[in-house]
């Protein structure tokens, strides 16, 4: 059984993504009516290279004070498993359950 958390601090997030050399990232996407939005990303150093160096992967690395502004707008929390190093994007109202 894996054990997950939600964070939803700021500096609790940033403490967790940057002890695993994380940055923050955003990716603008389009939706089916061709509008753009912000979608949240973050981007570890990956030290065995699965893609081409060249391959644009669109990713934008940002400030964390854009991102945390976006993830605010959002309303999103970051839900984390120490055990495996993985991470998701999940609604506060979410982890906000999860609390109760």
């Amino acid at each position: 059984m894996t054990y997950s958390r939600t964070l939803v601090r700021h500096r609790d997030i940033q403490n967790w993504v940057t002890d695993r050399h994380g940055i923050p990232a955003i990716a603008r996407v389009r939706n089916r009516f061709g509008e753009a939005r912000a979608q949240l990303k973050l981007s570890f150093d990956r030290r065995r290279k699965q893609d081409h160096a060249s391959q644009d992967d669109g990713l934008s690395p940002c400030s964390w004070t854009a991102w945390f502004a976006e993830l605010d707008r959002q309303q999103l929390a970051l839900k984390v498993d120490p055990a495996r190093d993985e991470y998701e994007l999940v609604e506060r109202r979410e982890a906000n359950d999860q609390l109760a």
